[in-house]
C-alpha cells in the first residue's frame, strides 16, 4: 500500500476531473454530469480502500508521502492521514456524490453551465481532501485558501436574487481571515529559524510539534499566543465560531441547496480540523492561554444560534443558524481537552455533515416545490408528501440530537467531556437541547402538520432522484445512531496522539469521603 500514492490519487481525480469536465463540448452538458459523478464515486471508492487498509492504533500518520517541494525554503509536499483526517476524508468522499445528484440540475442543462457547476464542485472536493491530508503548514494553507475561489463562484453564479453579494460577502470574511493567518504562517518560518532547533526554517509539521513537545523550540510565550491567534482566527471564520460568523446565513440561503452543504458540511470542516489538528498541536501553551476564552465564545454560539433560529421565518435560514449552534459544540469539545470531548467533537463533524445534509436537501427540494422559503407558506405537506414529510422529519430529530440518531452520541460525549473540565458551561451547552427541540419541533408542526395550506395541494412526494440522495443520508443517521463503534475506533487513537502531544489528560473523578465519585 505503502508503494502507491493513495492520497495523491485521493485528490488529484477530482482536480483533474475538474478540468476534464470544463473542456468537454459545451452542447455535452449532461454528459458533464455524468462524468462528474462518475469521478465523484471513484473518489468515494479510493476513500473505501484507504478505510479499510487503515490500522487504527497503528502508526499515527499513514500512507505517507513526502517529496520535496522548495527545499530552500523548507516547505515540501508532505501528505499523511490520522484517524481524525480519515472520518472527514470519508465525509467528504460520501456527500459529494450525493449532492452531486442532488445539484443534478442547478446548473442548468443547456451552454457552459452545467459543466461549469460540475468542475466548481469538483475542484472544492479535491482542495479539501488536500487540506485533510496535508503534513506541511504552508500546503495546508494554500488550498485552504485556494478553495475559496471556487467556493465562490459556485456561490456566485448560482442560486438566489442575492447571490451575488452573499459570495461577496463570503469571499471578504474569508480572505480576511486567510489574511491574518498568512502573517501567523509566515511568523512560525521565521519562528522555527530563529529558535534554534533546526538549522532553518521550516513548515514540516511533524518536525515543528516535535520540537515543540521536547521543549527544542525556543519561541517566546507573547510570540506564540500571537501565533496562534493569528491561525485561531482565520478558523474561527471558517469554521464558523460566534461572532465570526455573520457571512454564513446568507451565504448558505442565497446559494442553491447542494451548494450550501457542500459549504457548510464539507468546506467549513476544515475550519474546526484545523483548530483541532493546527491550533493545539503547534501551539499547545497558547491553546491552554486562550482555551477559557475560546470555550465561552462557543458557548455563546451555541444559544446563540439555537435562539435565533427559534425566530427565523425563512426555512433555509432556520436551518443554517442550526449550524452555528453546532459548531459551537464542536468547538466545545476541541478545546475541552478530554478524550471524550475531542472524540465526540470529530464524531460530531461527521454527523453534523450528515444531518445537515439530510434537512437542508429535504428543505431544499420542498422549496423548489413551492416557491417559497418562508415556513407560512407551507401546512400539511405530510398529507400530500409523506415520504418528504417523514424524511424531513427523522432529519430534523437527527439535528435536535434525539437518542438512537447519530448526533446524540457526539453532543453526548461532547458534554460528558466538557462538564469533566468546566460544569457550568456544559450546563449552559445543555440548554441548547431544549432550544433545538422548540425551533425543529415547532418548524415541523407549522410546515408538515394541519389542514393543506392554499398552493400546496399539488406539492409531488420525493421523486426517485431525490429518494437516492435522501435515503443513504437516514441510513447513516441510523446506523451510527446505534453502532458508532467503528468510526470511534479510528478516531480515538488520533485523539489520544493529540492529548498526549499537547500533555493534556483526562482529569481524575474526584472521590468523596467513603469512596464515591464526586
Amino acid at each position: 500500500m505503502n508503494a502507491m500514492p493513495w492520497l495523491t490519487i485521493l485528490w488529484a481525480v477530482p482536480m483533474v476531473g475538474a478540468a476534464v469536465v470544463i473542456l468537454l463540448p459545451s452542447a455535452a452538458g449532461q454528459l458533464a454530469k455524468y462524468v462528474a459523478l462518475a469521478l465523484s464515486v471513484a473518489v468515494l471508492a479510493i476513500a473505501v480502500v484507504l478505510a479499510v487498509t487503515f490500522v487504527p492504533g497503528g502508526s499515527q500518520y499513514q500512507f505517507v508521502e513526502d517529496h520535496a517541494w522548495i527545499p530552500s525554503f523548507g516547505t515540501g509536499y508532505v501528505l499523511g492521514l490520522d484517524g481524525i483526517a480519515l472520518a472527514l476524508v470519508v465525509l467528504t468522499a460520501v456527500l459529494v456524490p450525493l449532492l452531486i445528484v442532488a445539484g443534478w440540475n442547478d446548473g442548468g442543462d443547456q451552454g457552459r453551465s452545467a459543466h461549469t457547476y460540475m468542475a466548481l464542485a469538483l475542484a472544492v472536493e479535491g482542495m479539501v481532501l488536500i487540506s485533510l491530508t496535508a503534513l506541511d503548514v504552508l500546503l495546508f494553507y494554500v488550498f485552504f485558501e485556494a478553495m475559496l475561489i471556487p467556493m465562490y463562484f459556485l456561490i456566485g453564479g448560482f442560486g438566489g436574487a442575492n447571490r451575488s453579494k452573499a459570495a461577496v460577502k463570503f469571499l471578504l470574511y474569508n480572505l480576511f481571515g486567510g489574511l491574518i493567518m498568512l502573517a501567523a504562517v509566515i511568523g512560525l518560518y521565521v519562528a522555527t529559524a530563529t529558535s534554534g532547533a533546526f538549522t532553518a526554517g521550516t513548515f514540516d509539521f511533524r518536525a515543528i510539534v516535535a520540537a515543540v513537545a521536547n521543549g527544542s523550540l525556543h519561541v517566546s510565550p507573547a510570540v506564540l499566543n500571537a501565533l496562534f491567534l493569528g491561525f485561531m482566527f482565520a478558523f474561527a471564520v471558517k469554521a464558523p465560531l460566534w461572532p465570526f460568523h455573520r457571512w454564513l446565513p446568507d451565504a448558505a440561503v442565497e446559494s442553491t441547496p447542494a451548494t450550501a452543504v457542500l459549504m457548510m458540511a464539507v468546506v467549513d470542516k476544515v475550519g474546526t480540523f484545523g483548530m483541532l489538528r493546527y491550533c493545539l498541536q503547534l501551539f499547545p501553551d497558547a491553546s491552554m492561554t486562550f482555551r477559557p476564552l475560546v470555550i465561552a465564545l462557543a458557548v455563546v454560539g451555541i444559544v446563540y444560534g439555537a435562539v435565533v433560529a427559534i425566530g427565523q421565518t425563512d426555512v433555509m435560514r432556520l436551518i443554517s443558524y442550526t449550524s452555528i449552534s453546532h459548531f459551537g459544540f464542536i468547538i466545545l469539545g476541541i478545546f475541552a481537552m478530554t478524550s471524550q470531548g475531542q472524540s465526540g467533537s470529530t464524531l460530531y463533524m461527521v454527523n453534523h455533515g450528515i444531518s445537515t445534509a439530510a434537512l437542508f436537501l429535504v428543505a431544499g427540494f420542498l422549496v423548489s416545490r413551492r416557491g417559497s422559503r418562508a415556513i407560512a407558506s407551507f401546512g400539511g405537506v405530510q398529507k400530500v408528501a409523506p415520504v418528504l414529510a417523514g424524511t424531513f422529519l427523522v432529519a430534523g430529530l437527527a439535528t435536535l440530537s434525539l437518542p438512537g440518531l447519530a448526533p446524540f452520541i457526539s453532543e453526548f460525549l461532547v458534554l460528558i467531556g466538557t462538564f469533566t473540565r468546566y460544569p457550568v458551561m456544559a450546563v449552559f451547552a445543555a440548554s441548547a437541547l431544549v432550544l433545538s427541540a422548540i425551533y425543529i419541533l415547532w418548524m415541523y408542526q407549522r410546515m408538515m402538520t394541519g389542514p393543506v395550506a392554499t398552493d400546496n395541494e399539488k406539492l409531488r412526494d420525493l421523486v426517485p432522484r431525490e429518494l437516492v440522495v435522501v435515503a443513504p443520508l437516514i441510513a447513516i443517521l441510523l446506523v451510527l445512531g446505534v453502532y458508532p463503534k467503528p468510526v470511534l475506533d479510528v478516531i480515538d487513537p488520533a485523539v489520544g496522539h493529540t492529548l498526549t502531544t499537547i500533555g493534556q489528560q483526562d482529569p481524575a473523578p474526584h472521590l468523596a469521603e467513603g469512596g464515591a465519585a464526586k
